[in-house]
């Protein structure tokens, strides 16, 4: 029996535990993994070193990953976008992809403290997995100030998690 693909994107603080649930999903779901910070490091190892430079070589990226998004939906296969939807205008980018290629999606949204994402930036920027860059509490406040929690009338299908004392997700 054939099921019908679905687009998995994200929301969550800077640190809060969206690529570690991106990984069990796409392993759970079976469904292909496109990790932004992993493409981003391999495309522009040297030219990322601030929030804004960010920005810019993400803009370049999100036409590229759209389309293929869009093929690999297409062929009924099933995409974990480990892309931030922190705020409206990146959840209209995901948008953008449900319409196009008229799938079901699941938006799932990670509640979690600042002291609790701080921790495990701490240790991310210990750990420094594939892709990370290192990051201060600094820039974690600093870019968690734009952070917009998602809404229902942005008409999203949305899941909720909170992340428990040991920072694994219920």
């Amino acid at each position: 029996m054939k099921t019908e693909p679905v687009l998995h994107f994200f929301c969550g603080k800077m640190a809060s535990g969206k690529t570690t649930l991106s990984r069990e999903l796409a392993s759970d779901h079976n469904a292909i993994l496109i990790s932004e910070d992993i493409w981003l490091s391999k495309l522009y190892p040297e030219e990322i070193s601030t929030f804004e430079d960010y920005l810019k070589y993400s803009s370049r990226l999100k036409p590229f990953v759209l389309r293929h998004v869009q093929d690999i939906l297409a062929q009924g296969i099933s995409v974990v976008l480990d892309f931030p939807g922190n705020v409206p205008s990146q959840r209209q980018w995901f948008r953008s992809i449900i319409e196009a290629a008229n799938v079901n999606h699941v938006l799932h949204y990670i509640v979690a403290s600042d002291s609790l994402c701080k921790e495990q930036l701490r240790k991310r920027n210990a750990e420094q997995p594939e892709g990370s860059m290192i990051m201060s509490e600094t820039d974690f406040d600093y870019i968690t100030s734009y952070f917009q929690t998602p809404t229902a009338d942005e008409g999203f299908n949305i899941i909720g998690y909170e992340p428990n004392q040991m920072g694994l997700l219920t």
